[in-house]
């Protein structure tokens, strides 16, 4: 889960393990997590796209 900018750090995107665009602002989720957090709205990197190794595509 890549966090926002500030003393809030909302969640910004969900992103796989192994994405590349993962930053320093990220932190570990269990797969039960990162569906939670996608079924919540958080939107998905559009480069790993863990939504779709989830099977949770629109």
């Amino acid at each position: 889960m890549e966090h926002g900018i500030g003393a809030a750090r909302l969640p910004v995107r969900v992103h796989a393990g192994d994405c590349w665009d993962a930053r320093k602002r990220c932190s570990p989720l269990s797969s039960e997590e990162a569906r939670r957090a996608l079924a919540e709205g958080v939107p998905a990197c559009p480069h790993c796209r863990p939504n779709a190794a989830r099977g949770m595509l629109e």
